[in-house]
């Protein structure tokens, strides 16, 4: 009886060890439940039928759970749920905004390198090329990279 109730714990925790990799993959409760039944399977050894017959369960445990994931390995299941496809796109802005350099405006919010500004009627995101910019301080478009609109402070306090 006691042969068989180890060899059921034992058999439980393969099964649990094969579905946590096949599939749920990463650490779930399969996985902590295969490792509670394997360490369940080895204290029972010990506790009713000695140390010798422990360190069997463990030998036993070691070789059939290696075995288990070195053939997981092999059969390459893991690459036929693994992410294969190189992504390639960005995140992008879709608002257009007709603004081009030389364009003014006036900074709406106070530029802490980002902030936002009104240039030609409509209010976007802007990032300040020199430092600091008040609130309602007169701004031109310095230029456009990769859709960040960079400007600086107007000299010409006109605008």
């Amino acid at each position: 009886m006691d042969l068989l109730l180890i060899a059921a714990l034992l058999l439980v925790g393969l099964i649990l060890l094969v579905a946590e990799v096949y599939l749920f993959s990463g650490l779930s409760i399969a996985g902590i439940c295969a490792t509670v039944c394997f360490i369940a399977a080895n204290v029972y050894a010990y506790i009713h039928l000695g140390g010798e017959a422990c360190l069997l369960t463990f030998l036993i445990t070691l070789i059939t759970g290696g075995g288990v994931l070195l053939w997981v390995f092999r059969s390459k299941a893991l690459e036929r749920r693994a992410l294969t496809k190189d992504i390639d796109s960005t995140v992008g802005d879709d608002r257009h905004y007709d603004v081009h350099p030389g364009d003014h405006g006036i900074a709406v919010t106070r530029l802490a390198l980002i902030g936002n500004a009104e240039i030609n009627g409509q209010v976007m995101e802007v990032r300040s090329v020199g430092g600091f910019i008040d609130e309602r301080t007169p701004i031109t478009v310095e230029r456009i990279a990769d859709g960040v609109i960079l400007v600086s402070p107007t000299s010409d306090q006109s605008h």
